[in-house]
């Protein structure tokens, strides 16, 4: 029952959306006078109960995930060469997205480790960042196991940064709530999901427009090209997301705790995340780099 909720995730987005865009029409049906009464909707307090109630329980059913059962951290190759940077990492804390939705227990963010010239994560400014000014763009994103492609999308285009605060307010507010309504592809942008010899499935996501270098059916082996770092799906700034699930339908997916047990964690803070930088919470997987910190790979 539980995978089943959680499956229907963009359901509950879609219906939660129209419930809103309901009591919008209707507080300006009443306010500009267009229909005769009050507005759309029966005036009176079991209205206004009604709407609370179904804004509360699809917000809730919004944040149904299933759960596997407890195990040891899967070791892979970690998906990348040469130095990064983690941000929302379990090494930091479990669930390191703060959510357990869409298989994403143990995600991490991989941004390429900046330089002098990495625009600030947040600017005053009129327009964002080209991605292609940020390291790790088109960057080669490897297989961390063996497995057989399950998805490779790469149509989407790759935007530019959220790097400026009224960027950041859009993707946080308008453009977050309509990326949820048209569901997980616009989430994950372009992106390769890889079911290994073992029956779990990674998930690589933001990857380049037109960069897919497998399709479905395809069978890989570890460190083969899946494709190249991009700017698409919900992203403020070029990077590679990337978890660890029990199962293919991203959304009725329960997450899974994984390692790099070939990278080296520096202890190194990369700048521009220094406000990321706090100590590891007691539930941080050991052995992954925490937020902002520097690791070097292959």
């Amino acid at each position: 029952m539980v995978r089943g909720i959680a499956g229907a995730r963009v359901v509950w987005a879609r219906l939660l959306a129209a419930l809103f865009v309901l009591m919008v029409a209707d507080v300006l049906s009443a306010v500009l006078d267009v229909v005769p009464g009050d507005g759309l909707l029966p005036s009176g307090p079991v209205t206004v109960a009604g709407v609370v109630v179904g804004i509360v329980v699809l917000s809730l059913l919004m944040t149904v995930a299933p759960t596997a059962a407890p195990g040891p951290p899967v070791e892979l190759a970690p998906p990348v060469r040469g130095t990064w940077t983690a941000v929302n990492s379990p090494g930091q804390r479990v669930p390191s997205h703060g959510t357990r939705t869409r298989g994403q227990l143990c995600a991490v963010d991989l941004c390429g480790r900046s330089t002098p010239d990495t625009p600030p994560l947040a600017r005053f400014g009129l327009r964002g960042t080209s991605p292609e000014r940020y390291p790790g763009f088109d960057a080669p994103v490897l297989a961390m196991a063996a497995g057989e492609v399950v998805t490779a999308t790469d149509r989407q285009r790759d935007h530019r940064a959220r790097d400026t605060w009224q960027g950041l307010l859009f993707m946080l507010t308008l453009e977050g709530v309509l990326r949820e309504v048209v569901g997980t592809r616009a989430v994950l942008g372009n992106h390769v999901l890889v079911r290994h010899d073992d029956g779990t499935v990674a998930a690589y996501a933001h990857l380049r427009q037109g960069s897919a270098a497998v399709r479905p059916g395809d069978h890989v082996e570890t460190g083969a090209e899946l494709g190249r770092v991009g700017n698409t799906g919900n992203t403020s700034m070029p990077h590679l997301h990337v978890h660890l699930m029990d199962r293919a339908p991203v959304d009725a997916a329960a997450g899974l705790p994984l390692t790099w047990p070939a990278i080296t964690c520096t202890g190194e803070i990369d700048p521009p995340f220094a406000s990321h930088a706090k100590e590891p919470d007691a539930s941080a997987l050991p052995g992954m780099p925490r937020n902002g910190e520097v690791f070097r790979a292959g």
